[in-house]
C-alpha cells in the first residue's frame, strides 16, 4: 500500500460507515484508498474490482457487490469499512459502468448476462480463495441487484457465509442444495418487490434443503441501508450493519 492511500484510510480511521456514506467527498476518498485488481475469469474475459487491503494479512476475505447503480463510490466505501474493520474486501463490477439515473441503472441491470455474471462472482471467489493475503475463509454480501447475486454467488462457487440485502432470493431447495455456509439476510417490511411472499417462500426452501437462514425484518423500505436515497434509514441501516458485522465475525473471523 502506497503511502497516500495509507494516509486517506487513516484519516477515516474515526468516521462511521454512515459519516463517510452520507458526504460524496468523503466517500470518493474512501473509494480513492482501494487497490484496482485485474482477472482473467473462467470464461477468458477480463474484469476489475476494488480491493481494500486490511492492516494485518492473511485476512478472511468479503466480496462484495454492488446495487443497481453499479460499482460506485458508496460500494467502495463500504469495502473501504470493511478493511478497516480487518477484512480483505473486494468489490466486484458486474457492469462496467456506474449509473447516474434510476433509467440508467434499470437499463443496466436488465442489459447483464446472468451467465456472463457468475462467471465473473465464481472467478472472483476463486481468486480470493487463493489470494496470498487472505485466509481461504470467504463471504459474498450484496445489495438490492447486489444481494440476489450475493446469493446467487454463493450458489455457483461455495463460501462460508452469505449476506443479503433486500435482494432476489426466490429460489427453491434444489437451487439451494450447493449452498454450503449460512446466509443472513435484511428485508424491510414496505419493500413491494422483495416481500413476505418471496422471503417467506425463501425461508422454507431454506429449511427444506437443510440450510441455515437468519432473517431480519426492519419496519422500513427498500434501500433503506443507502444513505443517499430517499428511503434511507439511519436506525435501521444502522443496526443491519451490526448484524452483518456480527454475522462476519462468527462465521470467517
Amino acid at each position: 500500500m502506497n503511502i497516500a492511500r495509507r494516509d486517506v484510510i487513516v484519516g477515516l480511521a474515526g468516521l462511521s460507515l454512515a459519516s463517510v456514506l452520507a458526504n460524496p467527498r468523503l466517500a470518493r476518498a474512501a473509494a480513492e484508498s482501494l487497490e484496482s485488481v485485474t482477472l482473467t475469469t473462467g470464461g477468458g474475459r477480463s474484469v476489475s474490482a476494488a480491493l481494500a487491503v486490511p492492516a494485518t494479512t492473511p485476512a478472511p476475505a468479503v466480496m462484495l457487490i454492488h446495487e443497481w447503480w453499479g460499482l460506485n463510490d458508496q460500494i467502495k466505501s463500504v469495502a473501504a469499512e470493511l478493511g478497516k474493520q480487518g477484512y480483505l474486501a473486494l468489490a466486484v463490477d458486474l457492469y462496467g459502468k456506474v449509473a447516474t439515473t434510476p433509467d440508467e441503472a434499470k437499463a443496466l441491470m436488465g442489459a447483464v448476462d446472468p451467465k456472463a455474471a457468475t462467471d465473473t462472482v465464481q472467478s472472483w471467489l476463486r481468486w480470493l480463495k487463493t489470494e496470498t493475503r487472505a485466509t481461504g475463509k470467504v463471504a459474498t454480501i450484496g445489495w438490492c441487484f447486489g444481494g440476489g447475486w450475493s446469493l446467487n454467488a454463493a450458489l455457483a462457487e461455495p463460501v462460508d457465509a452469505t449476506a443479503v440485502y433486500y435482494g432476489n432470493v426466490a429460489k427453491n431447495a434444489e437451487d439451494l442444495a450447493a449452498l454450503r455456509g449460512p446466509v443472513l439476510g435484511h428485508f424491510a417490511e414496505k419493500d413491494q418487490w422483495i416481500n413476505h411472499a418471496m422471503v417467506d417462500g425463501f425461508a422454507a426452501a431454506m429449511q427444506k434443503a437443510g440450510k441455515k437462514l437468519d432473517a431480519h425484518w426492519y419496519d422500513a423500505d427498500h434501500a433503506f441501508a443507502n444513505p443517499t436515497g430517499a428511503r434511507y434509514d439511519e436506525a435501521d441501516a444502522k443496526l443491519a450493519w451490526e448484524r452483518t458485522l456480527a454475522f462476519l465475525k462468527a462465521t470467517i473471523g
